[in-house]
């Protein structure tokens, strides 16, 4: 249960290190802190924030991406390990709640996944993006409903979802119906493939808006950004240079109402954007159209949702049946 009326949160818009775990490791620390300096409760990092989104899989061919896979799999962040370990020390340390996004290994496969830390220090959730979207998938594996949860914390109700999971309308049901204060939202970048308007910072904005005026929440969205390191590294032809630019942060704080709650900043700047949320501003929102409750039509239409982790093994013998069954790193304890 929520303990405060006003919260202040941060939204990260920024260039990572990228594909080096360390370095982006102690930025994501130096964040932190700078969230934690001016008041902030809660601070919120892109998609895949650690070792960065692999935008290379949108440029080339999958063999020719090869050249990036071990080392994009060996900075990939493994929960519990050192570096996991520090960012849950500097949330306790700054006492503020952290979402993150990484890019997690768990021994040979990679997951889209977003952690969310309290104050102090503790894993609150950690969940995996449902489905990876398109090139993704080359990338990544499929997390499953046990990752589809809202947290109660002395700040709100938290929940996360990553990109355009916020375009998936069951799976933003799902969240809405555990009445969701504060939203996590998680993007990449916004400056790659701009001549496909659905990938363009226009459209995923208004996802994100619209998800705060559906679920009556607020939307906290941060947004990752190309740097001119990333350029150098990744654009190699003409074509390159076609599908992929310096800038596209478009980080946004929206209100239960749809409402900006604070002015971006500009696309190619790296900074925080704050704003201070009026938890009873919820109130006012679900007044007008509460869509999991007065809103609702349950008798007409209702949302099947199943939230037990998916496991590859079972171990039982023959005598007593089932005897365990094996929980992945994510599930809850």
């Amino acid at each position: 249960m929520s303990t405060k009326n006003v919260v202040k949160v941060a939204a990260v818009q920024a260039a990572p290190v990228f594909l080096d775990l360390q370095g982006g490791v102690k930025k994501t620390v130096s964040l932190i802190q700078q969230a934690a300096q001016q008041g902030c409760d809660l601070i919120v990092f892109p998609e895949t924030w650690l070792p960065g989104y692999p935008w290379f899989i949108w440029l080339n061919n999958t063999m020719t991406n090869m050249k990036y896979f071990n080392q994009y799999h060996e900075n990939s962040l493994v929960a519990g390990s050192d570096e996991f370990n520090t960012i849950a020390q500097a949330a306790k340390d700054n006492n503020i709640y952290v979402s993150i996004g990484a890019s997690e290994r768990d021994h040979g496969s990679l997951y889209i996944a977003q952690f969310l830390f309290g104050s102090d220090g503790s894993l609150l959730s950690g969940r995996r993006k449902l489905k990876p979207t398109h090139q993704e998938r080359t990338v990544f594996g499929d997390g499953d409903g046990s990752g589809i949860e809202v947290t109660e914390t002395d700040i709100g109700r938290l929940g996360q979802l990553a990109c355009w999971e916020h375009l998936q309308p069951l799976t933003k049901y799902a969240m809405y119906s555990m009445h969701e204060q504060i939203h996590c939202a998680a993007w990449p970048s916004f400056s790659s493939y701009t001549q496909a308007y659905a990938l363009g910072w226009q459209l995923n904005n208004a996802a994100s808006q619209l998800y705060a005026a559906e679920g009556q929440c607020f939307v906290v969205g941060a947004c990752g950004l190309v740097s001119e390191e990333m350029i150098e590294l990744l654009v190699e032809t003409d074509e390159h240079k076609e599908l992929i630019a310096v800038g596209g942060g478009h980080a946004v704080i929206y209100g239960p109402d749809g409402r900006p709650l604070v002015d971006k900043l500009p696309e190619d700047e790296e900074g925080l954007l704050i704003a201070e949320l009026d938890l009873s501003e919820i109130t006012i929102a679900k007044v007008f159209a509460d869509p999991v409750g007065h809103y609702s039509r349950p008798d007409v239409t209702r949302l099947l949702l199943n939230r037990q982790a998916q496991t590859v093994t079972e171990e039982y013998d023959l005598e007593d049946g089932v005897e365990e069954i094996r929980e992945p790193i994510l599930a809850k304890s």
